[in-house]
């Protein structure tokens, strides 16, 4: 028997409600039955299970289904290979869960995998096969993924890494099986800023695993974890223009700005100090990636940007790219960036028929629309089925509501986030607690199992333990970083 978890949010906004209730209905349609696992798929046409985007969305639906919460994690790790390698992708066929390994679909994993820990009532049995599944997925990552023995992982294909169409990939397969690289490419193997940051990832989770376990290991794997660290500061990171760049396979340096050095920020392998920088010189940069609607995949000042309207990861923003940007965000202190980001994309969301595609221009704010199976590029009015109940746009949708207005589990604690400006009422249960906000939009008042246990000014965020016990606050409506 699973732990209860439950989710409620009502305001007096209707626009803004209407978000949520159409996020949460659509969401409802991305639930499917794999061998007889209740699962949530990507949707908007892709019922498929991607490493990349699965088990951080289910994490995230988690307090509205937490079986398809376990389940998107379980079953990537019940599918994982004897060699370690994870399926980047998990497909159903004739009602049998078919594991595929042709690429390996980006690792959103690690931390959605630990929080579920919390929400599972701390299973023991569950943190341990996590830490079986981290070991052999890094030992995995070493044995096949630095191929000139550099210290620099690297991606095969374009799929790898999930950047369908990206012009920095070149000449480039899209799929690749084989753990040794294709031969004959003008790119590939790519020394990868991503493939680092998922080694970097699953070896800080095993020590904050080991932590938890108080095996002993903890420190060494926090050393691990630093070494991959430096070495893509030292390999990947470009001092003078402050982000990360891959490499080709002679080593040069593949001179496209790429959203991906967020991505980074989202496995936590940046230094501080190299995600400030790319924050205030790139990311809040209007003529690079601070577009009208922010978060195009490559700076739109780059030659090798493309607004096309297929899925293509040289040009249009994402809602993979929103739906990552939140932990990438607030892992380095930046929760008012994340306050922003979630009004441009409500805001797109509601003036443009509470559509969920997966792209967006960046300059109008217009979602992209496509073939509801094709994913090719089609007009209003044609009679063609329009891509809609995309889940990482749906899930982004309603994150940045919690983020906001609501309450979220993080690693054991409970986060109040108190948004200003709006009348609402947002209600939780789990970890075996009822949790809520009532808010007139000035001050809020926070309630753990129906007692009172304070009443905050709007405008920032209270974290507290699991009963409620206050261990901190953030300002989340500020410009800039937050310390």
């Amino acid at each position: 028997m699973l732990p209860e978890t439950q989710v409620s949010f009502s305001c007096k906004n209707e626009t803004l409600q209407r978000v949520y209730d159409t996020a949460e209905e659509k969401c409802r349609g991305n639930l499917k039955r794999f061998s007889g696992d209740l699962v949530l798929v990507e949707g908007g046409g892709y019922e498929k299970i991607w490493l990349e985007t699965q088990p951080m969305g289910g994490e995230m639906y988690a307090l509205r289904n937490l079986e398809a919460a376990k389940n998107n994690v379980q079953l990537f790790m019940r599918h994982q290979r004897e060699d370690g390698r994870l399926p980047g992708s998990i497909q159903c066929i004739d009602g049998k869960a078919e594991a595929q390994f042709n690429k390996y679909q980006g690792f959103c994993f690690s931390f959605p995998a630990l929080n579920l820990y919390y929400l599972l009532e701390e299973d023991r049995a569950y943190l341990l096969q996590l830490r079986d599944c981290l070991r052999r997925f890094d030992d995995c990552l070493w044995r096949t993924r630095d191929s000139n023995g550099d210290g620099l992982l690297e991606s095969f294909c374009v799929y790898d890494t999930g950047e369908d169409l990206a012009l920095r990939y070149g000449d480039a397969p899209c799929w690749w099986t084989e753990d040794v690289p294709p031969e004959g490419c003008a790119m590939v193997p790519m020394a990868s800023m991503d493939v680092m940051s998922w080694s970097y990832a699953a070896r800080d989770t095993l020590a904050y695993i080991s932590r938890i376990l108080n095996d002993g290991q903890a420190e060494a794997w926090r050393k691990k974890a630093a070494a991959v660290g430096l070495a893509l500061r030292e390999g990947l990171w470009d001092e003078r223009r402050g982000a990360c760049f891959d490499r080709d396979k002679y080593g040069n340096v593949i001179n496209i700005l790429c959203h991906n050095t967020l991505r980074c920020m989202y496995w936590g392998s940046l230094s501080p100090v190299m995600a400030e920088r790319f924050v205030y010189e790139h990311l809040l940069n209007p003529r690079e990636f601070w577009t009208p609607f922010p978060l195009p995949s490559v700076a739109v000042c780059d030659p090798a940007f493309r607004n096309a309207p297929e899925n293509n990861w040289s040009g249009q923003p994402e809602g993979l790219t929103y739906q990552r940007a939140i932990l990438a965000l607030e892992n380095y202190g930046y929760h008012s960036i994340v306050t922003r980001l979630g009004e441009k994309l409500i805001q797109a969301i509601a003036e443009n028929g509470f559509r969920f595609t997966q792209q967006f221009d960046p300059f109008t704010g217009k979602p992209t629309l496509v073939h509801a199976v094709t994913h090719q590029p089609v007009t209003e009015g044609s009679g063609e089925p329009i891509q809609d109940a995309y889940g990482p746009t749906l899930l982004s949708a309603l994150e940045y509501i919690a983020h906001r207005f609501g309450i979220h589990p993080h690693l054991g604690q409970v986060w109040f986030s108190l948004g200003s400006g709006e009348e609402y009422t947002y209600e939780a249960v789990f970890y075996d607690h009822r949790y809520s906000i009532r808010s007139d939009g000035k001050k809020a008042e926070i309630t753990v199992d129906g007692k009172a246990m304070g009443a905050y000014p709007c405008g920032q965020r209270i974290i507290t333990d699991s009963r409620g016990h206050m261990l901190r606050s953030v300002p989340i409506e500020d410009a800039g970083k937050d310390e």
